[in-house]
């Protein structure tokens, strides 16, 4: 049986049309947090509010999201607005 947890790889749209990835076990915590709801959130997004979840996937494990996000990160703005 595998202990895996689940986690979100996701992309969120910025105000200026900029994109965000990154991971999280919490997508709809995270997604407050970036908005500024609730403590937290990354610096980037602090500036660019609101920000819109464009796109997210479920994966087991920490490994495989942030290997997942390292994709993600290498993909061209348009890769990343087509996804």
């Amino acid at each position: 049986m595998s202990t895996d947890k689940i986690y979100y790889l996701y992309i969120l749209e910025c105000s200026d049309g900029s994109f965000y990835c990154g991971i999280a076990r919490d997508l709809g915590k995270r997604l407050k947090e970036h908005n500024g709801v609730i403590k937290g959130g990354a610096v980037y997004t602090k500036t660019r509010r609101p920000v819109y979840l464009k796109y997210y996937e479920k994966l087991k494990g920490r490994s495989n999201a942030l290997k997942r996000e390292y994709e993600i990160k290498q993909l061209s703005h348009l890769e990343k607005s087509n996804l």
